[in-house]
């Protein structure tokens, strides 16, 4: 296929998409009611967001505006390589942007499959076949990655990191950790930017690397209308899954004394580190801009985007509500997979 035919498919796949999130036809919603009866953390709400995403990356004026920021010869490789590609399954197709990437460059993607998230996988790669049936001889979808691959991309916890760094530190690789994100707050941020911040917060039930997990708010901030902002996900509490981790977090800081905020459905604790288990949300109070950037460089490697309403100096800031939304150039973790390729 040449890089035109690729992009034309991944266009039809965004404009099948979004037909199909507008109809709710009935055979698209029994994939996302067999997504959630597989994995409830997956809901059909968050599906759907996922796949809105998705679509949105898979316009002509996206694709086109990400490819032409590189030297074609990318697109062109002199040798084709199978990229195993072990994907996390925290949220719905995390892993899509690096099959995208894979085969937007002419490779051959060999998917290792999350247990949590197998049935979305195999309808988007199946849409993609349909559309140009190309794709069959270079999309693989796999439950184990043990051989036949050229290079990595490997996605997970901070402790499977370190088993990837041992399976495949001697093929070229990317291996990524858990990340988390923060928010800066400066106390003047109006209630539509705390509604659309809320949702940095709660999507996806916070359990993506660029969920807020942490609040950098000025002393004697009143969390009152953030608070009043976070009640739209009161909704979370008759999530089981989510409700047990509340209730267990909240048994947990009440047993061991320490001080926390509760929402009903969340728990706002002061904690100066960055990662915060799900449902509960960590902050600490700053007196300038200078302790929140030591703090911030102090956890550089465990940091995926910063949230604020107004620009900062010394870091790159994503504004409230738009830290699920990434562009298709936000790579996680700042590094270009198309750059690794064409390193190869």
């Amino acid at each position: 296929m040449t890089l035109n035919e690729r992009i034309d498919a991944f266009i039809k796949l965004g404009k099948s998409l979004k037909v199909r999130l507008e109809k709710h036809d009935k055979g698209f919603e029994n994939i996302l009611q067999k997504t959630y009866e597989h994995n409830n953390w997956f809901d059909p709400a968050h599906c759907r967001l996922a796949l809105r995403n998705i679509a949105e990356w898979l316009t002509p004026e996206n694709l086109n505006a990400w490819t032409e920021k590189y030297d074609h010869n990318c697109f062109l490789p002199l040798k084709t390589l199978r990229v195993g590609v072990v994907m996390a399954g925290n949220i719905p197709l995390v892993g899509f942007h690096d099959m995208l990437c894979v085969l937007i460059c002419g490779h051959i993607f060999i998917g290792k499959l999350a247990s949590d998230d197998n049935v979305l996988w195999h309808f988007i790669t199946q849409e993609l076949k349909d559309i140009n049936p190309d794709f069959e001889q270079v999309i693989f979808l796999k439950e184990v990655l043990k051989e036949g691959f050229d290079a990595v991309i490997a996605t997970g916890s901070n402790n499977t990191s370190r088993y990837f760094y041992y399976y495949f530190g001697r093929y070229p690789h990317i291996i990524r950790h858990h990340r988390n994100s923060a928010a800066i707050l400066n106390g003047d941020e109006s209630l539509a930017q705390l509604d659309a911040l809320a949702d940095d917060i709660c999507l996806y039930y916070g359990r993506g690397c660029r969920s807020v997990s942490k609040l950098f708010v000025p002393q004697n901030y009143n969390f009152e209308n953030l608070i009043k902002a976070l009640q739209k996900y009161a909704h979370f509490s008759n999530h089981y899954k989510y409700f047990s981790n509340y209730e267990y977090n909240k048994a947990l800081l009440m047993i061991n004394k320490v001080p926390f905020m509760d929402t009903g459905f969340m728990l706002l604790v002061e904690n100066e580190a960055l990662a915060s288990p799900v449902s509960v949300l960590n902050y600490s109070f700053y007196k300038n801009m200078d302790e929140v950037a030591d703090a911030l460089q102090g956890q550089k490697d465990a940091l995926q985007c910063c949230v604020a309403a107004t620009e900062i100096s010394w870091h790159d800031v994503v504004l409230p509500g738009h830290s699920q939304s990434p562009l298709l150039w936000d790579y996680a973790d700042n590094t270009d997979t198309i750059r690794f390729f064409s390193k190869i």
